[in-house]
């Protein structure tokens, strides 16, 4: 069992609802592992995982991370190389003008990269409550100096699709392009890595096949995952990309459209 968190198995308020809390405790019971998959760096996940009643393990980062919840313990990580960042920093200055660039680190707990995990551009506004977020007004040789897991890109007067359209081209293979949502931001990883690639080294270790596997999801993201799973479930406020990629379609987040499929089984 995998599912993303945001715009999924959370609320529209950002928390888990106690029918869901519910079905996840009962596919716990039964000895069903039950993974998050998101978008999130290991350091966001915690509380999650503790409104739901998980320990087990987390792919975050889109995939370029996995985490030991319980243990608090970061398993793998997909570095993006500084090279590879400054390549990739130079042909988005160039795809998109005026954009602003973040990155994402790791150490070897949620937080333990024994500097700070989040840097950025300081113009460079979050799509999201950081909370901890660092301030702002690192010099960009900061920000791509160092591997990384993720590279953010954010622009004021673009949808995420509408940069995307613009980036993807020129960006190509070289590395990871997805995004998970249309407020102006891509995220770029390691070439290969997606929730997918990700949640296959999960179910590795845990020897589950992908046949075996059912996820949920709703944006760009968790597409990869979702045609990889034996059987992908879209939210009803899912991104259209998601709704086509899926086997099946499920009520919104804000009715609790994981825990009514968990609930023909559990």
């Amino acid at each position: 069992m995998a599912s993303d968190v945001d715009g999924t198995l959370l609320t529209p308020l950002g928390r888990v609802s106690p029918r869901t809390a519910g079905l996840v405790g009962r596919v716990l019971a039964a000895g069903v592992p039950f993974v998050l998959a998101t978008g999130r760096p290991p350091r966001w996940v915690p509380e999650v995982a503790a409104a739901a009643g998980l320990s087990g393990y987390a792919v975050c980062s889109n995939g370029a991370v996995i985490y030991d919840i319980g243990a608090d313990r970061v398993v793998s990580a997909e570095l993006i190389t500084p090279e590879q960042l400054t390549d990739l920093a130079s042909v988005l200055d160039e795809a998109l003008p005026g954009c602003a660039m973040a990155s994402e680190r790791v150490g070897e707990t949620a937080r333990g990269a024994g500097e700070p995990e989040f840097i950025a551009d300081e113009h460079y506004l979050h799509p999201w409550d950081e909370g901890s977020q660092p301030l702002p007004g690192h010099q960009r040789a900061q920000l791509l100096g160092k591997p990384a897991v993720k590279l953010l890109v954010r622009h004021s007067g673009m949808a995420s699709d509408e940069m995307a359209r613009a980036a993807g081209p020129l960006v190509g293979d070289s590395v990871a392009m997805t995004w998970s949502t249309n407020e102006g931001l891509l995220e770029f990883a390691a070439p290969g890595v997606t929730k997918a690639s990700g949640l296959s080294a999960v179910a590795d270790l845990l020897g589950v096949p992908a046949s075996g596997v059912l996820a949920f999801g709703d944006m760009p993201n968790d597409v990869p995952m979702l045609t990889w799973a034996g059987h992908g479930v879209a939210m009803a406020n899912a991104h259209q990309d998601a709704l086509d990629a899926a086997d099946e379609v499920t009520a919104a987040n804000s009715e609790d459209g994981v825990a009514l499929v968990l609930e023909r089984w559990f």
